[in-house]
């Protein structure tokens, strides 16, 4: 009798999305706006919240968010509040406010970012992340 071979698949967890943590004093649209005149950004809040699911596809939590699509560098920017009604985004995390997620960067260099937002009025503290020191960010489609 033949002996079965056995193939395993695996996949690389790159997630295609960049993770910047801002703790900010001020209401989810007060740090929008203080982010676009001082960043140069135009994020604009979205309609629709976005939406923290279980397996079961039901709605745990639902979290403002503000957008801004550059068509030049080809990147789309998404600023998320942490925390609405109790619950987390990134449970890891709940000293952080909001988190700023920036989807296929080819173009922008964090750490200019970074000091960029730090230099907002009303931002109180900046923070990179990498994608892998945050279990829940596997959650997280856009």
């Amino acid at each position: 009798m033949a002996k079965k071979k056995k193939y395993t698949l695996e996949l690389d967890d790159d997630l295609e999305f960049d993770i910047i943590g801002i703790s900010s004093h001020h209401s989810d649209y007060r740090l929008a706006w203080g982010i676009n005149q001082g960043v140069g950004l135009h994020l604009k809040k979205c309609e629709e919240p976005y939406c923290v699911t279980d397996r079961k596809g039901v709605i745990v939590s639902s979290h403002s968010m503000y957008e801004y699509a550059d068509d030049n560098d080809r990147l789309v920017y998404y600023l998320i509040k942490n925390k609405h009604q109790g619950k987390y985004l990134i449970p890891e995390k709940p000293g952080i406010d909001f988190f700023m997620f920036l989807c296929d960067n080819w173009a922008v260099e964090i750490p200019e970012l970074v000091t960029a937002l730090k230099a907002v009025p009303s931002v109180l503290g900046v923070f990179p992340f990498e994608t892998t020191e945050l279990s829940s960010a596997q959650n997280i489609v856009f």
